[in-house]
C-alpha cells in the first residue's frame, strides 16, 4: 500500500481526534492510525503532523504529561477523502484563489487513488514545448507579473536586488521551501538557525540540517548571479547543496538518477531509464535556457523538473530554488513561496504529475509571486541605503575572512591590522579593520557560505583559535 501524503495523515488524524470529543491520548491516535491503515505511523513524524494541526487551530491539548490528551477546537475543519465537512469560507483561508480550470484539477487529484489512473512519464509533454512559440504564462499575465516584480535595481548588475534583501530572503525562502516538505521550524526558528547559529530545542536533526541547506543553495545563486543558468553543472551543484546529508545514499548527492523511484500519494511512475533520464534532463534545460521571459522560465521549471524528477529525491526543492535563477538575475522580486499552502501546493504538483496540466499550478505561482511581491515591496519601502563602502569591498572582505580562517589564525587586532593593509586602501583601513572584526565575530556555522568557506575549514579554525 502507498504511503499516505502529509495532507492525507492530516486529514486521518483530524478525523480520529474528531471522533473523541473529550479528547484523545497520542499512544490511542497511534494505535488508530495503525489500526485504519495497517503500519504505524513513527512517532516523531505524528508529533510534527499535530503540531501542525495545532498551529493551523484546528487541534488544542489539555492536561499535561502522560494526561496529555488532543481535542478538536470548535468549529475547525474536518476534511476526510478530500471532502470539506464545514463551510466553504473557512477552506479559502486555507488555499489559493482557484481558476476554474484549477478547480477541476483540484477535484479529480482529490479522488481517492483507486479512482486516479496509473500513468507514467510522457516525454512528449516536454518534447512538445517550444520556447518563444509555447507558453504556459499568457502575455497578459507576463505583463502583469513584470508589473508587480519590477524593482529599483533593474538597471543594475545581476542579483544587486536580491543582495539587497539577503538577510530577508534567505530566512524566508528557506522556511517558506522547508515548511513545504513539512519542516516544523517556526520563522523565528528558522531565523535564529541561519543568523546565530542556534539549532531549536525538540526539532529532527534532519529539518535542521535542511533549512541549513536551503540557506547555502540561496547563498550559492545570488554569490554567483552572474555565473548560474540553466545548464547541468548548476543543477546538479544546487542538487548537492540542498541534498547535503539528506540522502540515503550520500554519491546521490549532485548526480542524476539512476534507479526507479516511487513516489509516495500518486498514481504517478517516474521514468526508470538513466539514459533516458539524462537526455530529458539536457532537453529540459536546453529549452529552459532559450525562454525568453524570466518568468516563462521561472515556471517551466517549477512544470517540468518535478514531473521529470531527475534527482533520487529533493526534486521539488530544486525546482522552487532554480525557479528563482531568471528572477535573481533580471533583478526581479524573488519567489519565496511565503504563506503557501502546503496542501495546494502538492495538488498542484499532483495535476502535473497525473493530469499533464498546469492551471492549478499556475493559480499558485502566480498567488504566490504576489505576495512575495507585497511582502518585499514593503520591506524595500523601509530599507536604509546599503553602505557604499561595504558594497565597494565586498568581495576584498570575502578574501580576508578566508585569509584568517584558511590560515588558522587568530583574530587580534594586530593580524586583523595585517590582512587590512593587504585588502584596503590606506584611506579606508581603519573602517575595513572594524567590518573584518564584525565579520569573524559573527561568523558561525550556518554563514560560512557566505565567505565560500568550507565547513571542515571553519571547525579547524574553530579548534585552533
Amino acid at each position: 500500500m502507498p504511503r499516505a501524503t502529509p495532507t492525507e495523515e492530516l486529514e486521518l488524524i483530524e478525523s480520529i481526534i474528531a471522533a473523541h470529543p473529550s479528547g484523545i491520548r497520542i499512544a490511542d491516535i497511534e494505535a488508530e492510525i495503525a489500526r485504519r491503515q495497517g503500519d504505524k505511523l513513527n512517532r516523531r513524524t505524528l508529533q510534527r503532523r499535530l503540531q501542525k494541526l495545532i498551529d493551523q487551530q484546528h487541534v488544542t491539548t489539555k492536561g499535561e504529561s502522560i494526561a496529555l490528551v488532543y481535542k478538536l477546537i470548535s468549529g475547525a475543519v474536518v476534511q476526510t477523502s478530500g471532502t470539506v465537512t464545514a463551510n466553504a469560507t473557512v477552506e479559502a483561508e486555507l488555499y489559493v484563489p482557484v481558476s476554474p480550470q484549477g478547480a477541476t484539477i483540484r477535484d479529480q487529484v482529490r479522488l481517492p487513488l483507486m479512482h486516479r489512473r496509473p500513468v507514467g512519464y510522457q516525454r512528449e509533454f516536454l518534447e512538445a514545448y517550444q520556447p518563444g512559440e509555447t507558453f504556459y504564462l499568457p502575455e497578459s499575465l507576463r505583463r502583469q507579473l513584470h508589473e508587480m516584480g519590477r524593482t529599483s535595481a533593474d538597471e543594475r548588475p545581476a542579483g544587486t536586488y536580491a543582495r539587497d534583501i539577503l538577510g530577508r530572503l534567505l530566512v524566508d525562502l528557506s522556511w517558506a521551501s522547508s515548511k513545504l516538505e513539512g519542516n516544523t521550524y517556526s520563522r523565528l526558528d528558522t531565523q535564529n538557525l541561519i543568523e546565530l547559529g542556534q539549532v531549536a530545542k525538540g526539532k529532527d536533526v534532519i529539518e535542521t540540517q535542511m533549512i541549513l541547506n536551503h540557506k547555502a543553495a540561496i547563498e550559492m545563486l545570488i554569490e554567483d548571479a552572474e555565473e548560474v543558468g540553466f545548464d547541468a553543472f548548476t543543477f546538479k551543484n544546487l542538487h548537492a547543496v540542498l541534498s547535503q546529508d539528506l540522502l540515503r545514499n550520500p554519491d546521490a548527492s549532485g548526480r542524476l538518477r539512476r534507479r526507479p523511484v516511487d513516489i509516495a500519494g500518486t498514481v504517478f511512475h517516474p521514468l526508470g531509464l538513466p539514459q533516458v533520464i539524462e537526455d530529458c534532463f539536457t532537453l529540459l534545460l536546453d529549452k529552459a535556457a532559450t525562454i525568453p521571459d524570466p518568468f516563462e522560465q521561472a515556471f517551466f521549471l517549477m512544470v517540468q523538473l518535478p514531473y521529470l524528477q531527475p534527482f533520487e529525491d529533493v526534486n521539488k526543492r530544486v525546482s522552487r530554488i532554480g525557479a528563482n535563477i531568471p528572477l535573481i538575475k533580471h533583478n526581479l522580486c524573488p519567489l519565496s513561496f511565503i504563506d503557501v499552502p502546503e496542501r495546494a501546493y502538492i495538488e498542484a504538483t499532483l495535476g502535473v504529475y497525473e493530469l499533464k496540466q498546469i492551471e492549478l499550478l499556475r493559480d499558485v505561482f502566480v498567488w504566490a509571486y504576489e505576495r512575495s511581491c507585497q511582502r518585499y515591496l514593503a520591506i524595500t519601502q523601509t530599507m536604509v541605503e546599503p553602505d557604499p563602502l561595504k558594497i565597494r569591498y565586498r568581495e576584498a572582505l570575502i578574501l580576508a575572512v578566508q585569509t584568517v580562517v584558511k590560515g588558522l589564525r587568530q583574530p587580534s587586532q594586530a593580524v586583523i591590522a595585517e590582512v587590512a593593509r593587504d585588502h584596503a586602501a590606506e584611506a579606508d583601513q581603519a573602517a575595513f579593520r572594524e567590518m573584518l572584526t564584525v565579520a569573524l565575530h559573527q561568523l558561525h556555522e550556518g554563514s560560512i557560505a557566505r565567505y565560500r568557506l568550507r565547513r571542515s575549514e571553519y571547525i579547524a579554525w574553530q579548534q585552533f583559535i
